[in-house]
This record gives structure tokens, C-alpha cells and sequence, in this order.
């Protein structure tokens, strides 16, 4: 596959700080390897394609062993996460290492090592062609249980993204749902992200609130819907992670 252009007031951060409870496991959850290689490096590799120069991982779970697993493969920059206290505030953690040049920011999670690189692409392309403050990631999914609904009123304008725990009973029934992975204005990101509130059922800072926000500003809201959620699997148990295995080259095959 040819490389998409690389766009030098990009940025990229990938969340690799959690513990990932769920593995049943003492290894950081984006250490576990898929296809050999880490899911962290997975996702690094992908990111390097669009945004060589600006990658910052936010570490915050043994820190020390994800910093030197992804050393061994790639330069990037890191930023600590002193407490896990969820998206917003990894992300947060983050904005401080970020180059003037910069006016895009594209985040991604440590734990979906299925991303493509034609995929963040289009999600990139379309958010700076739109000149969107918030561009999410959709996809549409069968089963939608566990995911944040996408939640579009009548004109079908995100209204906002729904965490599992907080959804009703109708928005639950949505299929169209969050993959995690987002592109912000490095500007609005910056003044927006001290806005957000601990005041739900986990008492974590959702970077999802920033969608709620921006909509409250007036601030032009993008969702990008792709249509092959393999890519977007997040992996949270070892089950999955043995799917996600069997998956990539199932991908790699396809895109070859």
C-alpha cells in the first residue's frame, strides 16, 4: 500500500498508561504482544506513517517496562500519567510536550493494534478539510454492548458520546458507537480539557466530554464512520488477544 502524505502540524498521543485489569495478568496490558509484537508498538508503527516527528506516549502503569519495550523499536516522547485518572487526564498530561508548529492532534489507544494506516488518514484528512474542533471515530457495530454510543439528534449532529454505564435504554440501543480514537484543534483541545468534570458513575475524566463541550461552544463537531470494526477491537482480555492475533494477518493479507 502506498503511504498516505505525512502532515507536519500533526501530532499524535497514544494512551498506554492503564493497567488492564481484565488481562488477569502482572504485565501492562499494552505490553502483551499481538503477531509478535507488542500492541503499543502496533499502534506507534501505524501512527509513525502519518506523524513521524510528533509522538508522545502517555505512560503511567509501569511506565519504566512500556518505555523501554517501545524504545527498543521506535523514538517517540513520553509524558507520565501520575494517577489513572482516565482519558481526559492522560491526555491532559500530555499537551505540555507538544511542538509550536503543532495545530492537530490525533489520539490514539495503546490497545487496538489493528489501526491502519488508510484509516487514521481519512480521519485526519477529513477533520482538517471540515476545520472541526472535535472529529471522532465511529463505527457501527452489531453488538454494541461495553462501547460509547454515538449519540446524533435529528439533523444527525453528534450530540454527544454515551459511556455504557451512563447510557438509557434507548440509547443503548444504538449501534453506531465510539472506536476511542479521535483528531482535536490543538487550541480548542488546550482550552477545553481543564472544562471537564469527574461527575460520572467512574469518577474519571472522559476525553469524551469534550464532544459535550464543544457543542455547548457552538464548536463544529465531525464523526468519520468506518466500516471494519476488526480494526478497532480493543483488547481487554486474553481471549481477545488471541483473536486480535489471528485477525492482523487476516488484515495484512487483505491490504498486501
Amino acid at each position: 500500500m502506498n503511504n498516505m502524505n505525512t502532515y507536519n502540524k500533526l501530532a499524535v498521543i497514544v494512551l498506554a498508561a492503564g493497567k488492564g485489569t481484565r488481562m488477569k495478568s502482572d504485565l501492562a496490558k499494552v505490553l502483551h504482544k499481538v503477531a509478535g509484537k507488542s500492541m503499543v508498538n502496533h499502534v506507534i508503527g501505524c501512527a509513525r506513517k502519518l506523524a513521524p516527528e510528533h509522538i508522545h506516549v502517555v505512560v503511567g502503569h509501569q511506565a519504566g517496562k512500556v518505555k523501554e519495550d517501545i524504545e527498543k523499536y521506535f523514538k517517540v516522547g513520553f509524558s507520565l500519567q501520575k494517577e489513572l485518572k482516565g482519558t481526559g487526564d492522560a491526555v491532559r498530561s500530555a499537551l505540555p510536550d507538544l511542538a509550536d508548529p503543532i495545530e492537530d492532534v490525533l489520539v490514539l489507544c495503546g490497545d487496538v493494534p489493528l489501526i491502519q494506516e488508510d484509516t487514521l488518514g481519512r480521519l485526519v484528512k477529513d477533520h482538517i478539510r471540515e476545520r472541526a474542533r472535535v472529529t471522532v471515530l465511529a463505527v457501527d457495530v452489531e453488538n454494541p454492548l461495553g462501547y460509547g454510543r454515538i449519540v446524533l439528534d435529528e439533523q444527525k449532529n453528534m450530540v454527544c458520546i454515551r459511556e455504557e454505564a451512563d447510557a438509557n435504554e434507548d440509547e443503548k440501543e444504538i449501534k453506531k458507537v465510539n472506536t476511542g480514537i479521535y483528531c482535536f484543534n490543538r487550541a480548542f483541545l488546550v482550552s477545553a480539557i481543564d472544562q471537564i468534570k469527574p461527575d460520572n458513575n467512574q469518577a474519571e475524566y472522559y476525553l469524551t466530554d469534550l464532544v459535550e463541550i464543544a457543542r455547548s461552544q457552538g464548536d463544529k463537531i465531525h464523526v468519520v464512520s468506518m466500516d471494519d470494526p476488526r480494526q478497532v477491537i480493543g483488547v481487554n482480555t486474553l481471549d481477545e488477544l488471541t483473536t486480535a492475533g489471528a485477525l492482523i494477518l487476516q488484515l495484512e493479507n487483505e491490504l498486501s
